[in-house]
This record gives C-alpha cells, sequence and structure tokens, in this order.
C-alpha cells in the first residue's frame, strides 16, 4: 500500500482505557495525534504527563510522543477534528438494563463533531458498539462527504501496549474501499495481518472474539468443578487439553470467573443482539449463567473454609482478600469477581481486610465508592493479620511470594481458599495452614 495514502494527523475523541493507548500507539507510529476529552481534570493530568491509569508501558509511551511533539492533549475536539483526516471514536458505551449498549455517547460526539469534519475525512468508531451501529454514526454525523469505518480494538487490560504494537490482526470494516484504505495505512509499520470485510462483520467479530474467550474460561471453571468432585487435579487436565493445538493453552485458567469492563458486557450483549434479531444464543446464556455460579462456588470456599455451611451467616468472620482489581495488572475495579464475591461475604456478615497493590496510598473517589465498607490495607502481612481465612482473589506475583511462617503468626485462623491456584498447595500446607484451590486434588 502506498504511503501516499497516509493520513497525517488524527483526533482520538475520547481518553479512557481505550482512547489514551490507541492515541499513545499511532503517535509512536509517527503521526500526529490529538486526544480530546471533555473531562477538564483528566486532560489536565495528562497534559501534565500523569496517567490515570494503571497500564504496563503507557506512561513510557505518552512521555515519548508528548517529548515528540505528536501527542497532545485537548479539552473540547472541534479544534481538533477541523484538521484531522481521521477522527477516532473512543467513547464509552455502558450497558442498559436489558443487556443491550447505551450508544448515548457514541451519538452526542458524532453529532457535535459532523459539521467540524474535513471534506473526505474518515470517523472510525473505536469503541464496542451493536452490529448496526455503523449506520447510526454516519447518520449523526450528517455528513455524505464523510466515511464511516468500524474498526474494533482487541486490548487486554495489563497488556494493552504490547497488544497494540504486536497486534495478532488488525479488523476494518468499511463500504468504501479508499476509506479502508486510508484506515490501513495506519497500521502498515507493523508485523501483522489485517482483515478487511464489510461494517457489520467487523462489529461482529469483536463481540464473537470476546464472547468465545469468556466460553473458554467458563468452560474450564466447570472443568474444575467437576475436578473436585472426581478427585482430578485441574492443573494436570489444563495440560493435556491445552496441549492440544486446535484448542491452544490460552484462557484455560481456572479462578473466581471472568469480569473486567469487556466480558461481561460484550456477552450480555451477544445475547441481546441475537435476541433483538429473533435467536436465542442460548450457548451464551449458559456462559454468564456458569459465570454466576462460579462466583457463589467461591463463596461457597471462603465459607466452608471457617467451618461454616455453605450459606450460613459469617458474623465475627474476618476474611482476608488478597486482590480487588479483576485481574493483576490493571487497576481496573469493574465488574471484579473479587469485589464481588467480598460483597457476597460482606452482607452475610463478614468483615472484609484487603489488600491490592493499586490501591495502597489514598484511594480516588471511584475506588472508594466500589470499595466502600471494606478495610482497605497497605499490605499483605496487614491485611491477613487477625483473619480467620485468606483468600487469593487476583493473581499479582507478589502473593505468590508471601512469607508464609509471618503469616501463620499474624493470622487468628490458619485457613487459605486460593481462588487463583497461584500458590503451590505443598508449601501452604507444611507451613501449617489448610488449602483449597479450584479443581485441585
Amino acid at each position: 500500500m502506498s504511503t501516499n495514502t497516509s493520513p497525517q494527523r488524527i483526533a482520538v475523541i475520547g481518553t479512557g482505557y481505550v482512547g489514551l493507548t490507541t492515541g499513545a500507539s499511532l503517535a509512536h507510529f509517527g503521526f500526529d495525534v490529538a486526544c480530546c476529552d471533555i473531562d477538564e481534570r483528566k486532560v489536565s493530568m495528562l497534559q501534565q504527563g500523569i496517567i490515570p491509569i494503571v497500564e504496563d508501558g503507557l506512561s513510557e509511551m505518552v512521555a515519548d510522543g508528548q517529548a515528540s511533539g505528536r501527542l497532545t492533549f485537548h479539552l473540547g475536539s472541534i479544534e481538533s477534528v477541523s484538521s484531522a483526516d481521521v477522527v477516532f471514536l473512543c467513547v464509552p458505551t455502558p450497558q442498559d438494563d436489558d443487556g443491550s449498549a447505551d450508544l448515548t455517547y457514541v451519538k452526542l460526539a458524532a453529532t457535535e463533531i459532523g459539521p467540524h469534519l474535513r471534506p473526505g475525512a474518515v470517523v472510525v468508531n473505536k469503541s464496542t458498539v451493536p452490529v448496526g451501529s455503523f449506520h447510526l454514526v454516519g447518520e449523526a454525523l450528517a455528513r455524505a462527504d464523510v466515511d464511516v469505518v468500524s474498526n474494533p480494538e482487541f486490548l487486554r487490560e495489563g497488556s494493552a501496549v504490547h497488544d497494540c504494537l504486536h497486534p495478532d490482526r488488525v479488523v476494518i470494516g468499511a463500504e468504501n474501499p479508499d476509506a479502508a484504505a486510508k484506515v490501513a495505512a495506519l497500521y502498515e509499520s507493523l508485523d501483522t495481518q489485517i482483515i478487511l470485510t464489510d461494517p457489520a462483520s467487523a462489529e461482529t467479530i469483536k463481540y464473537a472474539a470476546n464472547g468465545f474467550l469468556a466460553m473458554k474460561i467458563s468452560f474450564i471453571n466447570s472443568v474444575a468443578a467437576m475436578c473436585e468432585q472426581v478427585g482430578a487435579d485441574v492443573a494436570a487436565v489444563v495440560a493435556g487439553i491445552g496441549s492440544d493445538g486446535r484448542i491452544g493453552p490460552q484462557f484455560l485458567n481456572p479462578g473466581p470467573g471472568w469480569g473486567g469492563s469487556c466480558f461481561p458486557k460484550d456477552s450480555r450483549a451477544l445475547v441481546s443482539i441475537a435476541r433483538e434479531r429473533g435467536y436465542d444464543f442460548s450457548l451464551m446464556r449458559g456462559v454468564i449463567d456458569i459465570n454466576e455460579q462460579q462466583y457463589e462456588r467461591m463463596v461457597s470456599k471462603i465459607t466452608r473454609s471457617t467451618g461454616r455451611f455453605a450459606h450460613d451467616r459469617l458474623d465475627g468472620v474476618i476474611v482476608a482478600a488478597l486482590g480487588l482489581t479483576f485481574k493483576a495488572g490493571t487497576d481496573d475495579l469493574r465488574e471484579s469477581p473479587s469485589v464481588r464475591i467480598l460483597r457476597d461475604l460482606e452482607r452475610r456478615g463478614a468483615t472484609i481486610q484487603a489488600y491490592d497493590p493499586t490501591t495502597v496510598g489514598d484511594l480516588d473517589e471511584i475506588q472508594r465508592a466500589r470499595l466502600s465498607g471494606f478495610d482497605v490495607r497497605s499490605s499483605v502481612l496487614d491485611a491477613v493479620s487477625g483473619a480467620d481465612v485468606v483468600a487469593v482473589l487476583t493473581e499479582w506475583p507478589e502473593f505468590s511470594e508471601i512469607d508464609l511462617p509471618k503469616m501463620v503468626e499474624v493470622m487468628r485462623g490458619n485457613n487459605v481458599v486460593d481462588c487463583r491456584n497461584l500458590l503451590e498447595p505443598t508449601v501452604v500446607k507444611a507451613a501449617g495452614l489448610t488449602y483449597d484451590g479450584v479443581g485441585r486434588s
């Protein structure tokens, strides 16, 4: 593809997780990128080089972009989009009560920028949106001389920078081949396959990919439950089935259930989109139901470790929670299995002492709201002090290096429930503690 088709100026609307990472990556590729947001505080922080999210390598890439002058941050978008060749929409698409995506922010952004776009500009929908949103954005823009392209993101929190620089594929959905070529040119420096398709297929690919991965996790969590009943070890089972090239080892780690900003929302959206078109996506509904059951299984494990029955009250019980974020490598608490499980234990009367590497120090407003009622501690030993049971809920590497003898000294009880299979059972037992993992014999 000729570099003559390559745009030079890019505007990114929204500086959340997707927008900030996308903008910094495009600046890294050599383009002039203006990242825009309506949150004055966030824009001010970014202009000072302060990154509001935890993401490996992102601070360095933003700093490099700012130092080179290729990456700038702006309050409001009108000035930036008026000179941009390509505009990325990276705004939130929260979930409605029925599982469908709320496109309010997408429509508002498109309506606002429509009159100010350059003739021939391309608007790229990077937000995760229902199938058919390509047309909705076009109608909101109200510009016959502007093309809309779907370019879904496939970023893993904690590995987003790596995923931007080394993607498995780039998916581009467009009706106009010239618009598709202009967006494809943004990625021509990458050694990856570029999949050109129609907008509806591109939008479906995003949902289907996340739905499939969620299904894989629910499957192995169900297998883990079966292993506990038949006396098998899920670690051996995973090694056996993961070595099959048709299956692969990825996303076969049993745990407390899947969460975060994507899998829950996208799985429910798949069911909702199918239902609206007259198809009952029963497989996906089953995947979601299994995930709900997994939360309940972890609550029961923790409850039973204290000598209570699965649905007993837990008044007077202190649970030490190691890990609060939905996965390691991020500070994202959205739809966190850890928080969901702990809330259930709290409702039964348990006291929650929690530690997570991302919640040390003063909590921001969002963290305070999501962790309200928990006693958030500053270290592992502080969290486990006086606890009846320790629950490992997030796979932070530092938890695998816990000083078990010291932990025994400060605990009131001697129970460990390893919801991530992060610890070595024999080592835990040798320290004088009981051990219960997920699917471990």
